[in-house]
């Protein structure tokens, strides 16, 4: 994992770069909150779906950022 964190601390010096990066934390925050929820209830995706509605690919794409 260091050579994404070198390359990212790389990016982040680059005023553009770090400002869309900021602009995204709070999606990045979002999805991380919804993966982790449905983790602790040791839930699957297709399990989610059933129980909430939504379409099981449709989680995925939400929790790939998609």
């Amino acid at each position: 994992m260091r050579k994404y964190d070198d390359f990212l601390a790389e990016q982040l010096q680059d005023e553009e770069f770090k400002k869309e990066y900021d602009n995204l934390q709070p999606e990045f925050d979002a999805i991380r909150a919804i993966l982790d929820a449905r983790v602790s209830q040791n839930l699957t995706q297709k399990q989610l779906a059933e129980r909430s509605g939504i379409n099981q690919a449709d989680i995925s794409k939400l929790e790939n950022g998609t």
